[in-house]
């Protein structure tokens, strides 16, 4: 059993996937497109990565301003989460992903990727931050 974790903007995907025992999250890939309203072949890529991971739960990032409210790629994450219901019969999970890309940014700064090359990168790292929130989460709930 596995959980995936998606950090899902308007041309990209990021994926991270846990450990089989929930305990960490390990960064996966980003799956890109050319237009935000083209999702049928990063639904079936996500398909795949499902089946190759054996996950049973998908974890979502939720785009909630910092002031809690609502934010403009809110109602896109809610149609996106619809359609992974729909394609995938898997639950997922809204989870807030505030200042998550800003996490991911300044941890790739501090262990020295470059820039340049750091813009390739961000949205893996925030879907690894989103779902390592959520399995601590859970882990600390159960205690």
């Amino acid at each position: 059993m596995r959980i995936m974790g998606l950090d899902f903007g308007s041309r990209t995907v990021g994926v991270a996937i846990s450990d089989p025992l929930l305990i960490t999250a390990q960064g996966k890939e980003i799956i890109r497109r050319d237009r935000p309203d083209k999702l049928r072949q990063t639904l079936a890529r996500i398909e795949a990565l499902i089946t190759e991971n054996e996950v049973t739960q998908i974890v979502l990032g939720y785009p909630k301003n910092m002031n809690g409210t609502d934010g403009e790629r809110v109602e896109k994450t809610k149609e996106f989460m619809e359609m992974l219901e729909r394609r995938t019969g898997l639950p997922v999970t809204l989870w807030d992903e505030r200042l998550t890309t800003v996490a991911a940014d300044r941890y790739m700064m501090e262990v020295g990727i470059r820039r340049e090359d750091r813009k390739g990168q961000v949205d893996k790292i925030a879907a690894v931050f989103i779902l390592q929130g959520y399995l601590d989460y859970k882990k600390n709930e159960e205690k």
